[in-house]
C-alpha cells in the first residue's frame, strides 16, 4: 500500500517578526498535564458531534479524540487498517466478518463496553431510525431496546444507508466475539467498519438521554478524551478520560475554538491565545515560519476538491455544457498560483492507496479552451444564467478558486454567476438556483466504494438530494459493492470514472486537498494524512523545554 505524501492573502505585518508570546500552562496540584487550545475555522457543520450526522471535514478533525471504531486507520503512517476496539478480525465468508472485541474498555460514563453496546451502535435506534422508515425490518432488533422515541433526523438514515448499504444482521457469538453479516458479498466490510460512522457508543447513555439532539451534542464514546462542554458555533472542550484503555491521556484538556477568519487564527497563535491554528492557506506558511517559535505542519491528505453539477438545472441538462466546463479549467495554474505548488492535480476521483484498484492511466479532462468553446456552441446554449452557490472560504482558497473558475467559464461563453450562501443546507437546498457548487470528497478507506460510490452512486449524496443520477452508474455501483472479482470490479470502476467525469459529468476534480496546521514549535506532535487530529499518547511527544 502506498502512503500519501506528507509533509487569503493576509499580511502578518511587522509583528510576525517578533517572537511568539507563548502561554504558560496552568499547573494543578493533582494534575500537571498541559491543556491546549486549537483555533479552527468551524467545529461542526451540523452543530452536533454524532458522527452519523456530522459527516464533514471539520467534524473529522475533532471526533478522533472522543470516539473510536472497531477498526482504526493508521492516518500517520501507511494508511493501513489496524486494531481499534476490535483486537482482530477474520473472514468467515464473503458476506461475514467476525471480530474479537477488546476487553476492559470503559465508556466515558464508566460503563464497560459489551457486545450489546457494539450491536446497539449499528442498530435501528441509533442508525436506522426504526424499521418502518428504512425497511430494515428487525435489523439488530434483539439488542436495540431501551431507546424508543429518539427518532434521528433523515440525514442520519441517509448516511447509514450510504455507508452500510447491505447490512443484514449482527450476531453476538459470545461476550468477546461479534459477527457482521451482509446480504450480499462485500470485499470492503473491513474498510466500512473503520469509518467514523461506525463509532461504538454506550447503549445505556443513549437510552438515558432526553432527546436525540441532546445525545448528538454529547455522545458517550470510548476515546481518550470526553466531551465536557459543547457550545455550537463557539467552542468544544474535551477533558482527559483517565480510564482510557490505551493508558492515561497526555493532555488534561483540549479546547477547540471557532475562529472563522484566517488572520485571527494566526494572530491568536502569535499572541499565545492559541497553541494550534488550523486551515492555514499556503501563502501564509512562509510568513508564519519566519518566527522561530512557530511551525506549519501538513501536506497532501486523502481528500480531493471538486466542482459538482446539478444536471436537473435547465442550463446543465445537456452534458455538453458540463463537459465544456470541465475542459475550461486550468487545474495546474490553480495549484501553482493559489497553492504554491504544495498540492497536485490527481488522476480523477481516486488515490494511489487503492492499490491494484487504482486506474493509473486515467486523467482529469484536459485543459482545452478550444474544445470547451466547441462544446458550448454545439450545445446551443443561449446565455442564460448558470448559478454557482458558494460558501465564504469554508474550503481553503475557496473564493479565489471560484473566481478563477467563473472567469474561465465566461471566456468560453458561459454566464456563470456566484451566489454566496451561509451554510451547506442553503447550498444543497433544491431550487432554481441550484446548479454548480463546491464540495470535497474523501477516501475513508482504500477502495473506490469509499469515494465514488459513496458520494455519487445510488445511495450517495448527489442522488439523495436529486442533483444527478445515471442508470448505468447505478448498475456499476452494485457491481463494485457486491462483486468479489477484482478484475470485474476494476473494470466497473473505470467505467464509472468515464461516466462521472467525461460523458455525463456529475463532478469534476480540481486538485488534491492539502491541509496545513500552524502550531507552537515546542509542542511535539505530528499531522495526519487526513483532517483527523490525533492527541493520543502515540502522537503526543510532549513539550520541549
Amino acid at each position: 500500500m502506498t502512503g500519501l505524501t506528507r509533509r487569503h492573502t493576509l499580511a502578518l505585518g511587522a509583528a510576525s517578526a517578533a517572537g511568539l508570546i507563548l502561554p504558560r500552562f496552568a499547573i494543578a496540584q493533582s494534575d500537571n498535564r498541559p491543556s491546549i487550545t486549537i483555533a479552527v475555522q468551524k467545529i461542526a457543520n451540523s452543530n452536533t458531534l454524532e458522527t452519523l450526522r456530522e459527516q464533514s471535514n471539520v467534524g473529522t478533525r475533532t471526533f478522533y479524540s472522543y470516539a473510536e471504531a472497531l477498526i482504526d486507520t493508521d492516518w500517520g503512517g501507511d494508511l493501513s487498517l489496524r486494531p481499534g476496539l476490535a483486537t482482530s478480525w477474520r473472514r468467515i465468508d464473503d458476506r461475514t466478518l467476525e471480530l474479537k472485541l477488546r476487553q476492559g474498555v470503559k465508556f466515558h460514563n464508566g460503563d464497560v463496553m459489551t457486545a450489546e453496546d457494539v450491536a446497539f451502535s449499528f442498530g435501528v435506534d441509533r442508525m436506522w431510525g426504526g424499521s418502518a422508515q428504512t425497511g430494515q425490518s428487525g435489523l439488530f432488533g434483539s439488542v436495540t431496546g431501551g431507546a424508543v422515541g429518539k427518532q434521528p433526523p433523515a440525514e442520519v438514515v441517509a448516511v447509514a444507508k450510504r455507508a452500510f448499504p447491505s447490512f443484514e444482521t449482527i450476531e453476538i457469538v459470545d461476550p468477546q466475539t461479534i459477527r457482521f453479516v451482509n446480504k450480499t458479498p462485500d470485499v470492503t466490510l473491513e474498510g466500512r467498519l473503520s469509518r467514523n460512522i461506525g463509532i461504538i457508543v454506550s447503549r445505556r447513555a443513549f437510552a438515558e438521554t432526553a432527546s436525540w439532539l441532546d445525545w448528538a451534542r454529547k455522545p458517550i464514546g470510548t476515546g481518550p478524551y470526553k466531551i465536557a462542554e459543547f457550545k455550537p458555533d463557539q467552542s468544544l472542550t474535551l477533558v482527559a478520560h483517565d480510564e482510557y484503555w490505551g493508558g492515561r491521556p497526555p493532555l488534561k484538556s483540549i479546547r477547540f475554538v471557532e475562529v472563522p477568519e484566517t488572520s485571527s487564527r494566526i494572530n491568536g497563535l502569535r499572541s499565545g491565545e492559541y497553541d494550534f491554528a488550523c486551515d492555514i492557506p499556503p501563502d501564509q506558511i512562509g510568513e508564519i515560519e519566519k518566527d522561530p517559535r512557530a511551525e506549519v505542519l501538513g501536506g497532501l491528505i486523502g481528500n480531493h476538491r471538486q466542482t459538482v453539477f446539478d444536471k436537473t438545472h435547465p442550463q446543465l441538462a445537456d452534458p455538453l455544457v458540463r463537459r465544456a466546463m470541465t475542459h475550461a479549467i486550468d487545474r495546474q495554474t490553480i495549484v501553482d498560483a493559489l497553492w504554491g505548488g504544495r498540492t497536485r492535480v490527481p488522476k480523477g476521483l481516486q488515490w494511489e492507496f487503492y492499490g491494484d484498484m487504482f486506474v493509473a492511466d486515467w486523467d482529469v479532462p484536459a485543459f482545452d479552451m478550444n474544445e470547451a468553446k466547441r462544446l458550448v456552441k454545439q450545445s446551443g446554449y443561449k446565455g442564460d444564467t448558470i448559478p454557482y452557490r458558494l460558501l465564504n472560504n469554508y474550503y481553503t482558497n475557496q473564493v479565489a478558486t471560484a473566481q478563477v473558475l467563473v472567469e474561465s467559464w465566461r471566456e468560453i461563453g458561459l454566464n456563470v454567476q456566484i451566489e454566496s450562501k451561509e451554510n451547506f443546507p442553503q447550498v444543497l437546498a433544491k431550487g432554481p438556483t441550484r446548479a454548480v457548487r463546491d464540495w470535497s470528497n474523501s477516501a475513508s478507506f482504500n477502495d473506490p466504494v469509499s469515494s465514488i460510490t459513496s458520494s455519487h452512486g445510488p445511495t450517495g449524496q448527489q442522488w439523495q438530494v436529486g442533483e444527478w443520477t445515471n442508470a448505468e452508474m447505478g448498475k456499476l455501483s452494485d457491481v463494485l459493492e457486491s462483486s468479489t472479482d477484482r478484475t470485474q470490479r476494476k473494470a466497473a470502476f473505470r467505467r464509472m470514472l468515464e461516466i462521472c467525469e467525461r460523458e455525463d459529468p456529475a463532478y469534476t476534480v480540481l486538485h488534491q486537498t492539502a491541509n496545513f496546521t500552524a502550531k507552537r514549535k515546542d509542542i511535539q506532535w505530528k499531522a495526519a494524512q487526513s483532517f483527523v487530529m490525533d492527541f493520543s499518547a502515540r502522537n503526543w511527544g510532549g513539550i520541549r523545554s
